[in-house]
């Protein structure tokens, strides 16, 4: 979301405004799709042997349906905060906020669960990478910009290596769940090889956009750099709660890039 709003400093006429709204649709989103995820992992038993952090309903802390109530709630929250930006934008945001909300329950939910095929990382790229970039400097500034469609790459990517790494160590009891995540179908080395991929990919989005705006916007690469401590540890081997550590390393190295990244983008837009 940063990165939009960074996007769009160029604008004619940005309406800033909508950077609250926009926020409060983001991380709904984000909070419905973590409870969700608890709920029907933890309905459906794949969370009975799991290595990392603690699961509401996997654990017994709190009832399902408790858990679903949660998710519910954050999502209803979310379509309240998009019918505002719908209203004083365009209306055809209401589908893209519809397919983000659907997309959120049926990632683990439903009879047939796409997270279950290995189209999560479609998922999270797509709607916490793309949708999230473009669609805030769409909401701030009326345009999306080409610098706007690369930062929203770079942005994907990452939220893209976080899902990587937290499927890389559930391998072992996705796999005895019949769980068939991308890492499951790909394996352990290739997962590795992904992750990297992915890092690779976010560099070359930013160096991209240091042409379409600016050679400030080259300040990304410092939150590229940043992933080394987890490219590192992937690179020999870290397995069970090591990649605990490295999904912080990773998290903590998307927190650098989107203040770099987007400190960078002002500079070079202004």
């Amino acid at each position: 979301m940063a990165l939009g709003g960074a996007c769009a400093v160029a604008a004619d006429s940005p309406q800033w405004w909508t950077l609250a709204p926009a926020a409060v649709v983001s991380l709904a989103l984000q909070v419905g799709v973590n409870y969700a995820n608890d709920y029907s992992d933890g309905v459906r038993g794949t969370d009975a042997d799991r290595v990392g952090p603690l699961r509401l309903v996997g654990s017994g802390i709190f009832p399902a349906r408790t858990v679903r109530r949660a998710a519910f709630l954050s999502l209803v929250v979310a379509g309240i905060a998009g019918l505002v930006l719908a209203a004083a934008t365009t209306w055809w945001l209401l589908v893209v906020g519809a397919a983000a909300m659907l997309a959120a329950w049926f990632y683990t939910g439903g009879p047939r669960p796409y997270g279950y095929a290995g189209w999560g990382e479609v998922f999270v790229f797509v709607f916490f990478g793309v949708v999230a970039t473009t669609g805030t400097e769409y909401v701030v500034a009326g345009t999306v910009s080409a610098t706007g469609a690369l930062a929203s790459v770079a942005a994907g990517a990452f939220a893209c290596a976080l899902l990587v790494v937290n499927n890389l160590r559930d391998i072992p009891g996705d796999t005895e769940a019949g769980k068939r995540t991308l890492a499951v179908r790909m394996g352990d080395t290739a997962t590795r090889r992904f992750f990297a991929m992915l890092v690779v990919l976010a560099a070359a989005a930013v160096s991209a956009s240091a042409v379409t705006s600016d050679v400030w916007a080259l300040l990304g690469l410092v939150g590229i750099s940043a992933t080394r401590p987890a490219l590192r540890a992937l690179a020999a081997g870290a397995r069970g709660r090591d990649l605990v550590v490295v999904l912080g390393a990773v998290g903590r190295a998307q927190l650098v890039l989107g203040i770099t990244y987007a400190g960078g983008i002002v500079l070079a837009l202004s």
